[in-house]
């Protein structure tokens, strides 16, 4: 199994986490991401070109069905759903699609007896659009189940981060109502003694500079069940 990392704090949680359940962690050398930013932002051939190289890049992998665990949930529904869309043809494409995982759903998958120390907290979750709309996993939710966690996951929807979208001054009105709708509001009324967690890079930006918490991603929760 190998990670790509979207932050090195969170990649050494998640490191952790593979090694205790069993697997040995390779990460790939070199610049290699989903290429969502520039497929985001209609340059689709720049995306293909990106895609292909970051298939090339990790073929050994994908020839030998290793399972491929990306802490970005958008990034995972990139190489689930719109690689196909944008190399429809390509047999490793296709393998990828099926062999990319998120930390919580390789867990469940490969390792469901796994005994984890119960960390009991409590806890306010946050799944990113892309777990709630394209991946539809419970991954998570079961995870933490067995930590012994009290997960609550309202119906936030989106953060109103979006990747960039929060960032453009023209759309950041917009932004902060889809957060200020649900989300925002229940982390600040959440004691400090409550976990927040969100997986999603874009949706832990926009809760840290709107309500001044840190919120976790599931790898840092396990690792911290692990630490105890």
């Amino acid at each position: 199994t190998f990670t790509n990392y979207f932050q090195p704090r969170i990649a050494r949680a998640a490191l952790a986490v593979l090694q205790h359940a069993g697997w040995r962690v390779r990460i790939p050398r070199g610049h290699v991401c989903c290429g969502r930013p520039l497929y985001e932002f209609g340059m689709l051939d720049r995306a293909r070109d990106y895609l292909a190289h970051a298939i090339g890049t990790i073929g050994e992998h994908i020839r030998n069905g290793t399972p491929i665990v990306c802490l970005e949930p958008a990034c995972v529904s990139t190489f689930r759903e719109d690689l196909l869309k944008l190399l429809p043809f390509d047999a490793h494409a296709k393998r990828l699609s099926r062999q990319v995982l998120l930390l919580d759903e390789l867990l469940e998958r490969e390792a469901p007896d796994l005994e984890w120390p119960r960390l009991r907290r409590d806890a306010l979750v946050h799944q990113h659009c892309h777990q709630k709309t394209v991946l539809k996993s419970d991954a998570q939710s079961t995870l933490l189940e067995r930590l012994g966690v009290d997960a609550r996951i309202p119906d936030t929807g989106c953060c109103g981060m979006a990747g960039s979208f929060g960032f453009e001054a023209h759309k950041y009105d917009v932004s902060i109502a889809c957060g200020e709708r649900v989300l925002l509001p229940a982390v600040r009324r959440a004691p400090r003694e409550r976990l927040i967690v969100a997986d999603g890079f874009s949706c832990r930006e926009q809760i840290e500079q709107t309500t001044g918490r840190r919120a976790m991603h599931t790898a840092q929760v396990l690792e911290a069940a692990l630490r105890q």
